[in-house]
């Protein structure tokens, strides 16, 4: 059974997220919040217990998701999940956009510190055909709002496209989004980048 502390879970999804970068003890240490030597035991952990996968690079090791393993994706798909009800608020307030095969990210300032926020970011991949169903909803949900709201709509494709050519921006946006709806759509968009 694989039991995984809250600094364990935010380590596997920052990975999973940052599926662009090559993590080692010293670097994942600064994001996370722990000494190089905690990180480390971390890391090892995860590794062991077929998590995370580790490539010798010079007298370091790099990590990433062992996305292979159907653990691994359920532990994902439940990390995930698990990160969005502290957004309840949120997952509220677009319900109206959750449709099978969309998926909906909401970041920005508003996902970290709403008080401080200027506006509040979403983005909703969808099919083609839905962008005027899509774009409506927001004119509606926007009428009930205090704060401006950006919405970026983009097919499944665009994504794949996006992430492909490593566009920075949309990199940046799937690094720090919250998945509010569509979780097993989205992982079958990133699970495609997250090898070594």
């Amino acid at each position: 059974m694989i039991e995984l502390t809250k600094k364990e879970q935010e380590t596997v999804l920052l990975v999973y997220k940052s599926f662009t970068s090559y993590y080692n003890a010293n670097s994942l240490a600064k994001e996370i919040g722990l000494s190089q030597v905690g990180t480390m035991k971390l890391l090892k952990k995860l590794d062991r217990e077929d998590i995370l996968v580790s490539k010798k690079i010079g007298k370091s090791y790099i990590y990433k998701i062992n996305i292979g393993e159907e653990i691994v994706r359920k532990l994902i798909a439940f990390i995930l999940i698990n990160e969005s009800r502290k957004y309840l608020k949120w997952k509220e307030e677009f319900k109206s956009l959750n449709k099978s095969g969309r998926i909906i990210l909401f970041y920005g300032s508003a996902s970290r510190n709403y008080a401080q926020a200027r506006d509040i970011d979403l983005m909703v991949i969808l099919n083609k055909s839905d962008v005027k169903e899509v774009r409506d909803k927001i004119l509606e949900i926007q009428k009930m709002l205090p704060k401006k709201m950006h919405s970026i709509e983009a097919t499944k494709n665009d994504l794949i496209e996006n992430l492909k050519n490593k566009n920075k921006a949309m990199i940046d946006i799937i690094k720090t989004a919250i998945v509010l709806y569509g979780y097993d759509d989205y992982m079958g968009v990133i699970n495609g980048f997250t090898n070594f």
